[in-house]
């Protein structure tokens, strides 16, 4: 009868480990679920647009002519294309140093009224450095060079 306690005691510990295991995963995702930002590129954005407010990141190359600066101090618009489509972003801040035309960019924020409005920008130097998705959109669609580099005409 001795045994029969110990086993019954031993499930009752297990039983508890495991619902305090769920609820320990579940208070994480909940705790994470404004933290997680989703990659898109703009050819996913145009088949398939973000709810309004979803905040993800945004990656592809900055179209060659598409920089302007606006009349506030640090406020610019640029476009970003993965070669299939193109997506409108906004900027108000500095700049990293090795933004400019034709290189890869990674932007975080969200889309408003067809214009991603960007709340931190990164900029590549080197495509080796950029993440698989943007590679691979950018590579599918002709723009990066199988050695890494950007190829600044698609291939026809």
């Amino acid at each position: 009868m001795g045994m029969g306690l110990k086993k019954k005691r031993r499930m009752q510990l297990v039983g508890l480990g495991a619902v305090m295991l769920v609820a320990a995963t579940g208070l994480v995702g909940y705790g994470m679920r404004d933290g997680i930002e989703f990659f898109r590129s703009p050819s996913d954005i145009a088949l398939d647009p973000p709810k309004p407010g979803e905040r993800f990141r945004i990656g592809g190359l900055v179209e060659e002519g598409s920089l302007t600066r606006g009349d506030e101090a640090h406020a610019v618009k640029f476009t970003v294309t993965d070669g299939g489509a193109e997506t409108d972003v906004t900027f108000e801040g500095i700049l990293p140093d090795l933004f400019r035309e034709g290189q890869g960019v990674i932007a975080t924020g969200s889309l408003e009224n067809g214009v991603f409005v960007a709340s931190e920008v990164l900029a590549k130097h080197d495509e080796s450095y950029m993440p698989k998705e943007v590679a691979d959109a950018l590579e599918e669609r002709g723009l990066l060079r199988h050695g890494g580099g950007v190829n600044p005409q698609p291939e026809s």
